[in-house]
């Protein structure tokens, strides 16, 4: 495992890269609504990551179609939007948006309600949401990496949520995945935190079980059981005082 510690003007260009993908989701948030599709909401995302004069890093990325991905309901994560997929009251959509400024990379997802959803979807984003910040936590020098995937577990827990385990967080610097990988569970990973390390951390909880499929596209990634999934993620800097994120607006 080759793990890159970013330097200091490292670290600000990817907190260039983190402003922009915020200020997607800030426009993500008002565009979410009922009759949107998830088409429109990818243009609108592109718009915004080249005037900002950056590159959306997923646009191409091993052949993927589209600057954003959009998963709705039980889709979990690599939804392609479409012209055929208009949102809908009560669903809810995970948008992963990626930007590379300068040779760095941005990387945040965040799961948003269309209209008035259900309780049991509520709860969803709450818990997965307070899983994202669990993990957070852990982003200090000296923490493990394994207390990370440990409290977000724990919140999947109390909440009797199923937990995605074939996908999950990962490093993050000059591509979109570099070392380590982090799985949302406890693996006895003896991996210790270092200021300069830059890594996403995404846990992505389920209504139902655990599995999940791929869908003939290659890409979209659903719950097995049909039942909804919500993703939140935020790249982050481990540093001596604790985790920095960089996926925030500036």
């Amino acid at each position: 495992m080759s793990i890159h510690r970013k330097s200091k003007h490292e670290i600000n260009l990817m907190k260039q890269a983190g402003n922009i993908v915020a200020l997607v989701h800030a426009a993500m948030k008002d565009a979410v609504k009922e009759g949107v599709t998830t088409k429109e909401l990818d243009e609108l995302a592109y718009k915004i990551i080249k005037a900002n004069k950056a590159d959306p890093t997923f646009l191409g990325y091993n052949g993927f179609p589209a600057t954003i991905c959009t998963s709705v309901n039980e889709q979990v994560v690599h939804g392609i939007p479409s012209n055929e997929v208009v949102l809908k009251n009560g669903d809810i959509i995970s948008i992963d948006v990626g930007a590379t400024f300068k040779g760095f990379v941005g990387d945040s997802a965040w799961t948003y309600p269309v209209g008035e959803i259900s309780e049991e979807k509520k709860l969803l984003l709450k818990a997965t949401e307070e899983a994202l910040f669990a993990g957070l936590e852990h982003m200090k020098s000296n923490d493990k990496l394994e207390n990370a995937a440990g409290a977000i577990e724990d919140v999947a827990k109390k909440y009797n949520l199923g937990i995605v385990r074939q996908y999950g967080g990962h490093g993050v610097g000059r591509v979109m995945h570099e070392d380590p990988f982090v799985f949302n569970y406890r693996t006895n990973n003896p991996l210790v935190l270092m200021h300069g390390m830059t890594i996403a951390i995404e846990p992505m909880l389920n209504l139902g079980g655990d599995d999940v499929i791929v869908l003939n596209d290659n890409w979209t990634v659903v719950t097995k059981d049909k039942k909804a999934s919500g993703h939140f993620e935020h790249t982050v800097h481990v540093t001596d005082e604790g985790p920095e994120i960089l996926t925030k607006l500036l």
